[in-house]
């Protein structure tokens, strides 16, 4: 079975800069993604990307965050600039088994089989 490990949280100040990372153990195929829940909110989709290199970010993070892999060693990032307090929550990377689509934005977190353990990214002054 698929293994996800996320690493790179930690704490900033307004304003900064985090690089998450998501190592993967077995075969990856479909879509991979970084999703994040704060507490008393639901988990939302942060930014996908699919096997064919399609991406999706939440309104939130277009032109902030930047998905992207390296397909050699099985990874996952996810960069982070210009943080922003409401950017606190825990963070998890995801994989399942389809392709984004028209129809198919990928940023559900039901739509994804195998979920890493989360890493905190706390964002304050």
């Amino acid at each position: 079975q698929v293994q996800l490990v996320e690493s790179g949280g930690g704490s900033v100040q307004p304003g900064g800069s985090l690089r998450l990372s998501c190592a993967a153990s077995g075969a990856i195929s479909g879509c991979m993604g970084w999703f994040r829940q704060a507490p008393g909110k639901e988990r939302e989709g942060v930014a996908v990307m699919d096997s064919d290199g399609t991406t999706r970010y939440t309104d939130s993070v277009k032109g902030r965050f930047t998905i992207s892999k390296d397909n050699a060693k099985n990874t996952l990032f996810l960069e982070m600039n210009s943080l922003k307090p409401e950017d606190t929550a825990m963070y998890y990377c995801a994989a399942g088994s389809f392709l984004l689509g028209p129809w198919n934005r990928g940023l559900a977190p039901g739509q994804y089989n195998y979920w890493g353990q989360g890493t905190q990214v706390t964002v304050s002054s």
